[in-house]
């Protein structure tokens, strides 16, 4: 071995990041459940994943355009009604919805059954959002859509529509 191979630093791995089934931080939005996978904090901030759990009968975010990331949606049960614009999409199981920035969207849970999806958010600053709506509903008062659009332009994201 030589001297200068005795006097390297050893090459370190990244740490690889494993949620459990029973894992992760959860954020409880009404009748929605969200629990984050990966925050962001294991990808520099390139990735961000949740799994949510959207009621019967939920409407989702008022209709609304990301300017700094893209968002997905892997259904892995149950049905989303996606508008993009004018435009409905029913989302069943197996089914892949990406949104890139600037594109106006919402999303919602028409059916009598649980909808559960994965989402993606790339960069990850769409987290925080999450985390801030629980805040503002933590002292128990309901969320309005006034709290909801002030939260959203935190994070580079306006309401498309009759909201703007």
């Amino acid at each position: 071995m030589t001297d200068a191979a005795k006097t390297s630093a050893p090459q370190t791995e990244p740490a690889v990041s494993v949620v459990g089934p029973d894992d992760g931080e959860m954020i409880v939005l009404g009748t929605t459940r969200m629990r984050v996978l990966e925050d962001g904090s294991h990808t520099e901030h390139r990735l961000a994943i949740a799994e949510s759990v959207l009621a019967p009968h939920t409407s989702g975010p008022p209709q609304h355009r990301h300017a700094q990331h893209d968002e997905g949606f892997y259904i892995v049960s149950g049905t989303l009604r996606f508008t993009v614009g004018d435009k409905d999409y029913e989302a069943t199981a197996g089914t892949l919805v990406m949104v890139p920035p600037g594109v106006p969207h919402t999303f919602a849970n028409p059916t009598g059954q649980p909808a559960v999806f994965l989402s993606t958010f790339t960069p990850d600053l769409y987290v925080q959002y999450f985390r801030d709506l629980q805040n503002v509903i933590a002292d128990g008062r309901p969320l309005t859509p006034q709290d909801n659009l002030r939260v959203m332009r935190r994070y580079a994201t306006e309401p498309a529509g009759r909201e703007s």
